[in-house]
């Protein structure tokens, strides 16, 4: 069940981590809270999206609903906020819990 939770740099961009830009080449699905800020994200390091889903107070129990099968069924899916740690703050408890 490859889930990866991405921290996301709260200032420069400069300040992500090599093995957070891994994971999002490799994610099937980006899991984030607003698709701006990440696909903003996303172009500054050159990294084409397979999938880019919103995650937010409003759909997120659907999401959940929605991902666990794929997760389940090998995808990977890396959640992230649009700055720090997802989870603490941010919505994707939910999903990190059912996981």
């Amino acid at each position: 069940m490859p889930l990866a939770v991405c921290a996301t740099p709260i200032g420069n961009l400069d300040d992500i981590t090599s093995r957070v830009l891994e994971e999002l080449r490799r994610a099937d699905v980006i899991l984030c809270e607003d698709t701006r800020r990440t696909g903003m994200l996303l172009a500054r390091f050159g990294i084409e999206a397979r999938e880019l889903l919103s995650n937010h107070e409003h759909n997120e129990a659907a999401r959940v609903a929605e991902l666990l099968p794929r997760l389940v069924g090998g995808e990977r899916i890396a959640l992230v906020s649009d700055a720090g740690m997802p989870t603490i703050n941010d919505p994707g408890r939910r999903l990190v819990g059912e996981a």
